[in-house]
């Protein structure tokens, strides 16, 4: 699962937000929620990135996207 997320991440930094939005679409997990929750912030949905926010249980951010990535992936790897 881990892997996914970290996937997504750089899909994400990449450009690539349909594919990274398909693989946190596939993971039931708080991670994956605050990713989530990330990508909805870049499109420009606040309402559905609160949402997903309050699932993985964060406060909405106001961190830049990648600023927040870098913490997601810093968490996926157990340096938070």
């Amino acid at each position: 699962m881990h892997e996914l997320l970290i996937r997504a991440i750089h899909r994400a930094n990449q450009g690539f937000w349909d594919e990274a939005h398909t693989i946190v679409q596939q993971i039931e997990d708080p991670i994956s929620y605050w990713l989530h929750a990330n990508l909805h912030r870049e499109e420009g949905d606040d309402s559905n990135a609160g949402y997903w926010y309050h699932r993985a249980v964060r406060e909405f951010s106001d961190l830049s996207f990648e600023e927040e990535r870098e913490q997601i992936l810093k968490t996926l790897k157990g340096e938070v």
